[in-house]
C-alpha cells in the first residue's frame, strides 16, 4: 500500500447493494464527502490484487476495486489526465493554471511509482489512453480554446512509443474520407483508443463534422468509418465502442452517452441522459465509467450498463481519470 493514505469520509448508507460489474466488485449506495486532505508523497507501495487509478484533487490515487467508496490511496503525484494499464501509468503533469507541463511515464512494476520517461507538452490536456501491452501512449492537448463547444478550437493529439521515445503527430497521417483521399487546414483529431500497439481509433473532425477513424500507426494513415462520434473507447471484447454523440448533431446541445456495434454500426445510447463530455472507459464487457462535473467544480465518476438498460450510479465520489488494473 502507499506510505500515506487518505480515508474519504464515507458512511454506510441503506445497504442496498448493486453487483454492477463482472469483475468482481460490488458498490454500495453510500453518502459521500470529499477527502479533506491529501498525502504529499513523491513514491508509494501501489499493492496488488485489482485496482482502481483515479485522480483524487488532481493527485494520483489507487482504491481497491472490491471497495471503490472505501479507502483511498493518494500520491503526491499532481496530473490533469491519467491512465493506467499494467503498471506502465502516464500522467499529464501541470505547469500552471490550463496547462500541461509534462508527459511523465511511470513504471509500476515493482509495487512504486518508478519515472521512465518524462517530455514537455503545450496546451490544456484533455485526453490519454494507453495501448494493451503498455507500451504506446496517446494524449490530447487544446492548443487553442479548452472545449468542444467553442468555435475555433484546436487540439493536438500524438502517440508516444515509450520504450523508444518515437512520436507520431496524427496531423501528419494521410486521412481517407468517405473512400477517397483528403486534406484541409481545419483537421483536428482527438480520444485515441488502441487495438494494439499498431491499430487504434479517433475522432477526426475537419469542415463541422465528427467522424469516427480507424488508425493504422506503421502507415500513418486514417480511413473515416462513422459520423458523430467523439472520444471513442474500444470495449475489451473489441466489438463495440462507447462514445459521447453531439446531441442532434450539434455539440452545443451537449453530448448523449452512446454505444456502437462495429459489426453492425448500430447504435444504442445508454441510460445515461446527462451530457457526458468525457472518454468513458470500459470496466468490463457491461459497465461503462465516466466522470462528471457538478455545479460545484466536484468531480464524481459514474457507471451504466452498456447496453441501455438500467441507470447511472456514482461509484466514486470526489473522483476523475478512472482506469482499472485487474
Amino acid at each position: 500500500m502507499l506510505s500515506s493514505r487518505v480515508r474519504l469520509g464515507v458512511a454506510a448508507g441503506s445497504g442496498v447493494l448493486l453487483t454492477a460489474l463482472a469483475v468482481g466488485f460490488v458498490v454500495s449506495a453510500r453518502s459521500d464527502q470529499a477527502a479533506s486532505a491529501v498525502a504529499d508523497v513523491a513514491t508509494g507501495e501501489l499493492g496488488t490484487g485489482p485496482t482502481m487509478m483515479v485522480l483524487t484533487n488532481g493527485k494520483l490515487s489507487m482504491v481497491s476495486a472490491a471497495d471503490p467508496g472505501g479507502v483511498r490511496d493518494v500520491t503526491g503525484q499532481a496530473c490533469d489526465r491519467a491512465y493506467q494499464v499494467g503498471n506502465t501509468i502516464g500522467c499529464l503533469r501541470p505547469a500552471g493554471p490550463l496547462k500541461a507541463g509534462r508527459l511523465v511515464v511511470f513504471d509500476a512494476s515493482q509495487g512504486e511509482l518508478r519515472q521512465t520517461r518524462s517530455m514537455a507538452v503545450t496546451g490544456f490536456p484533455n485526453r490519454m489512453r494507453i495501448s494493451p501491452s503498455g507500451r504506446m501512449l496517446a494524449y490530447t492537448l487544446f492548443v487553442s480554446g479548452h472545449t468542444y463547444r467553442a468555435n475555433g478550437f484546436s487540439t493536438g493529439t500524438r502517440i508516444v512509443d515509450t520504450v523508444t521515445g518515437a512520436v507520431a503527430d496524427l496531423e501528419d497521417f494521410a486521412i481517407t474520407r468517405d473512400g477517397k483521399a483528403y486534406r484541409n487546414a481545419d483537421v483536428n483529431f482527438w480520444g485515441v483508443t488502441f487495438v494494439d500497439d499498431n491499430a487504434f481509433y479517433a475522432t477526426l473532425s475537419t469542415g463541422n463534422h465528427r467522424y469516427l477513424v480507424a488508425g493504422d500507426l506503421a502507415a500513418r494513415t486514417v480511413r473515416t468509418l462513422a459520423e458523430n462520434v467523439e472520444c471513442p473507447s474500444l470495449s475489451p471484447d473489441r466489438t463495440r465502442i462507447a462514445f459521447k454523440q453531439a446531441i442532434d448533431n450539434n455539440p452545443d446541445k451537449g453530448w448523449r452517452l452512446t454505444v456502437l456495434d462495429l459489426k453492425t454500426m448500430k447504435r444504442t445510447e445508454l441510460a445515461e441522459t446527462r451530457s457526458v463530455d468525457d472518454q468513458a472507459e470500459w470496466l468490463d464487457n457491461q459497465t461503462v465509467a465516466y466522470s462528471l462535473q457538478e455545479s460545484d467544480g466536484t468531480n464524481n465518476i459514474w457507471i451504466v450498463p452498456a447496453n441501455g438498460t438500467g441507470g447511472p450510479t456514482r461509484l466514486i465520489a470526489g473522483a476523475n481519470s478512472p482506469s482499472l488494473r485487474p
